[in-house]
């Protein structure tokens, strides 16, 4: 049953505003049409071609339970037939996708914009004469004893996890380093990333300023504005559009419950057993790797789990500049939610779009046959996967 799915939907359109200090909409609802508007451009479609609706909403637009709704509303979109608004995180972008192909293979849509789009950051103001706002990580997760004594905030909650994986395994700090600075490398090759102009070496790494440790500032994702948004069709449909489709081959949830101190281990095995039985592939079969990085230590964990080296020697495995430009695999190559931008699991799908087109240029990875795509919700606690192909 597993490979009934495979193929049979792929990605037609992308949809990608400016991103980091964009202030061209007062807030997430604007940056959501204005990707809407692009990725329907980029597929050939229009509006009217539009039957399916599925958004997750950011920080600054969480609140809203009826996002899709109100999205619907502003954009004048009448008679869908799939709506939703949902929320796993940075798990979520591929949970859209796969629930638009699921809707898409049975005939209960046809085409579905899958959007995300967050405004945290405020334009300069006159008194303080830079931009306002904070960290698009620095909400919830404080829970009691914990709370009281000080460990609150997403950025604590991970950094938590994180001292326990060097406890045990001897991760050391240069090892988050080198993670940081691959994806900087990669990032100075995007001219859409935040950091395209600003090269860092491991001293300047190093010498930036603690967040809560191990992490320095640079292992810690970026506060973007912006919206991204990509139009799910059937795989037959997206062979008459603009773009060579990128089809959806494998996909699969993992959220395996728990205390991630315990076990140190995300939801990605789960999720990768389910995606790789139905893409037919191994791991050895993946070209590049887009990872959810909301932390150095997420992409470390994650290459653990997903078996690219054994748990514990992630740290080992990094080093030498494996996951850069010049290395043997390569992970984030847009730059990542470290130094391009933080679209939540939105950012590695893009990415992972544009390799699998060849539009890349000078970070084009030279073989983008089978892609993979994780994100990750929560503290490790949800997580999907997504194998796409340039060939059905």
């Amino acid at each position: 049953m597993t490979t009934d799915l495979r193929a049979k939907c792929a990605i037609a359109g992308l949809g990608q505003t400016r991103m980091g200090k964009n202030f061209d909409h007062p807030n997430a609802m604007g940056f959501a049409i204005e990707a809407i508007e692009l990725a329907l451009e980029d597929a050939g479609l229009s509006r009217e071609d539009l039957d399916g609706l599925l958004v997750n909403p950011g920080v600054t637009w969480m609140e809203n339970a009826m996002a899709s709704f109100s999205l619907q509303q502003a954009m004048g979109l009448t008679d869908l037939t799939l709506t939703a608004t949902m929320n796993l995180g940075g798990a979520t972008a591929g949970a859209m996708i796969m629930h638009a192909t699921q809707a898409i293979a049975a005939g209960m849509a046809n085409v579905v914009a899958c959007v995300f789009a967050d405004a945290p950051l405020r334009p300069p103001s006159p008194e303080k004469g830079k931009a306002a706002g904070g960290s698009a990580a620095a909400y919830g997760f404080a829970r009691g004893l914990n709370a009281y004594y000080g460990q609150f905030g997403v950025n604590a909650a991970y950094a938590f996890v994180a001292q326990r994986h060097m406890h045990l395994y001897g991760t050391r700090q240069e090892h988050l380093g080198a993670i940081a600075v691959a994806e900087r490398d990669w990032a100075n090759l995007n001219p859409a990333a935040q950091f395209y102009d600003a090269p860092m070496t491991m001293a300047d790494y190093n010498a930036a300023r603690w967040v809560v440790e191990p992490f320095h500032l640079y292992d810690c994702c970026l506060v973007s504005n912006g919206g991204l948004a990509v139009i799910v069709t059937s795989a037959e449909r997206a062979k008459s559009l603009k773009h060579p489709p990128v089809y959806i081959l494998g996909m699969g949830q993992g959220h395996p419950g728990g205390d991630p101190m315990d076990t140190l281990v995300s939801g990605a095995p789960l999720a990768k057993k389910t995606a790789f039985k139905m893409a037919g592939i191994e791991l050895g079969d993946i070209d590049f790797a887009e990872l959810y990085d909301c932390y150095t230590f997420t992409v470390l964990v994650t290459l653990e789990d997903y078996g690219f080296c054994k748990k514990g020697e992630g740290g080992p495995f990094v080093e030498g500049g494996r996951i850069g430009p010049k290395g043997s695999l390569p992970v984030n190559t847009g730059g990542g939610q470290l130094s391009s931008f933080y679209m939540w699991g939105m950012t590695p799908v893009a990415e992972a779009v544009v390799q699998m087109r060849g539009e890349a240029a000078a970070r084009q990875v030279p073989r983008h046959d089978i892609g993979l795509v994780s994100g990750n919700g929560g503290i490790l606690s949800t997580h999907s996967t997504l194998v796409l192909g340039a060939n059905p």
